[in-house]
């Protein structure tokens, strides 16, 4: 590879294009929010860039940036790509730019900032945001990662509080307050790990080098090394979210825009994710091992929870916000059976679950600001007046169900099949949740796109420009992703592979009837 800092050019420009839009003269809203929409296509095209350049078969870690940060404190400005944080990275990079469209007038009608900087201010913060969490897919240094893991939560923070609706503030603060709460104990275990590197002489001082410390170990004793999992992995449950720590995410979800909700569910909630699978499995194999079956039951409880909540909703956007609580369960789940299949799955859904809960979520806010309300049964027949709308809402309902021929189906799948071939009852009982996803997206769609056109619906338009242009490319990655998923699947395997191979894990060998998996038989 060039010398050339790829990836801090990738996370430093929208920090900078974060700057300049705030720079600008207050009267020029158009202008700003032109600048960072500009700002945010120049940062996907470095992404593809990278992705193109990125070599699967190739090192672990690409692209790698080691500077002299902190020296006293045993840290470094460390940045790398492997094929899980570039798929991540790019979900990132193309979601941003939709979302800015989506949001295009959000910033302009938020109550808090009277006729100061409110465009500036919201896509300023959009723009932080996504530095932050690239910052975080990329870093391969601890306590790097975890200073912009807490970051992130303060233009979240005012994307909720400054702009969302009439709950906002208690949304905004209970986002915060769970958040840095993981955080803290997070800090405590960060804090753990640098000191067990200090006693062992390997080292030679205390490390946050990730890549140092996964194929050294953690050398300490067994209820330690358990302890410091527990404080990573609450952090992680926390901001996944994960069954009982979710209790944030529907105010969140519901109070912000719709383009902040899905900035929060679709990308920085999936650094929780990225971060069990990255540095609680990789920095503690053996206690990964032996709190996974617990780490399943949580998650398969999280997949019935979510979609049995979402079936009785009668707010479209709580119930889009539940069924994300589902969604998260089988990443999950597939990141702890420890499986090929069940990592790669998990990886993938996590870029599939970004575009299908953008796409929807995305709609039904186009159609709640047309509307003025979010009661489902308020609506009735959209489909007679707005049928690209209906339309497309009716595709991203089926990609959320998991529909065969969409994107979430194989990555759903293989989660399944991963975790089936170690925890099958864990498997069977996920698997439920496919027929209550088809009740709950089904009869969504049923109540506020057909029948007879109620009242106050005659006025609803279809889509205008701007909004196609957003939803448009979201539809067709996931038609795309859905018929011919292995371009993303030839990155996600090989980064997988590296990290079963560091759990010190392997797939459960196949068992045939009558056959032991030792090899002999029974009657």
């Amino acid at each position: 590879m060039s010398g050339f800092p790829w990836l801090t050019a990738l996370w430093v420009l929208p920090l900078v294009g974060a700057g300049a839009v705030l720079a600008l003269p207050v009267h020029k809203r158009a202008l700003a929010k032109s600048v960072a929409v500009g700002v945010s296509v120049v940062v996907l095209c470095l992404a593809v860039v990278l992705a193109i350049r990125f070599d699967p078969t190739g090192e672990q870690y690409q692209f790698v940036e080691s500077h002299a940060w902190i020296p006293a404190f045993g840290t470094r400005y460390i940045l790398g790509l492997d094929g899980i944080a570039l798929v991540l990275v790019l979900l990132t990079t193309v979601l941003v730019p939709l979302l800015l469209l989506a949001g295009w007038n959000d910033g302009d009608t938020a109550p808090d900032y009277g006729q100061r900087r409110m465009a500036h201010t919201y896509v300023a913060l959009t723009l932080m945001v996504e530095a932050m969490v690239i910052v975080s897919f990329t870093a391969l240094d601890v306590l790097l990662f975890y200073i912009f893991f807490e970051a992130m939560l303060i233009p979240m923070y005012f994307l909720i509080g400054g702009f969302g609706g009439v709950g906002r503030t208690y949304a905004a603060v209970k986002f915060l307050l769970y958040n840095l709460f993981g955080g803290l104990i997070m800090l405590a275990a960060v804090i753990g790990v640098y000191v067990v590197t200090a006693r062992q002489d390997v080292f030679g001082g205390g490390t946050f080098d990730f890549r140092v410390i996964v194929a050294e170990g953690l050398d300490a004793d067994p209820g330690v090394l358990k302890a410091l999992f527990l404080g990573f992995m609450f952090a992680f449950a926390v901001k996944a979210p994960l069954w009982p720590f979710h209790t944030w995410l529907p105010g969140a979800a519901v109070e912000a825009t719709p383009a902040s909700a899905v900035l929060m569910m679709a990308v920085v909630d999936k650094v929780g994710t990225f971060g069990m699978l990255r540095y609680c499995l990789q920095m503690f194999p053996e206690a990964s091992a032996y709190f996974a079956p617990f780490v399943t039951g949580l998650a398969v409880i999280g997949i019935i929870y979510g979609a049995v909540l979402a079936i009785g909703q009668t707010d479209v956007m709580r119930l889009i916000a539940y069924t994300s609580i589902s969604h998260f369960g089988f990443i999950i789940l597939g990141i702890f059976a420890m499986t090929s299949q069940g990592q790669a799955g998990s990886t993938l859904y996590m870029v599939n679950h970004g575009i299908s809960t953008a796409a929807l979520f995305l709609i039904a806010g186009f159609l709640v600001s047309r509307r003025g309300t979010r009661l489902i049964a308020d609506y009735g027949g959209v489909q007679k007046v707005a049928p690209v709308m209906a339309g497309t809402f009716l595709v991203a309902g089926l990609a959320t169900l998991s529909l065969p021929g969409l994107a979430p189906f194989i990555s759903e799948f293989l989660v399944l099949v991963g975790t089936f071939s170690r925890y099958q009852i864990a498997a069977v009982v996920a698997t439920f949740a496919l027929v209550l996803a088809a009740i709950y997206v089904l009869w969504l769609y049923q109540r506020m796109m057909t029948g007879p056109l109620k009242e106050g619906n005659e006025t609803v338009r279809d889509l205008v420009r701007r909004e196609i242009a957003v939803v448009a490319p979201l539809i067709a990655l996931l038609l795309v992703l859905g018929v011919y998923p292995k371009p993303v699947l030839d990155v996600i395997t090989p980064a997988v592979g590296h990290v079963l191979v560091t759990v010190g894990q392997h797939d459960p060998a196949p068992t045939v009837a009558g056959q032991d998996p030792e090899g002999g038989t029974h009657r």
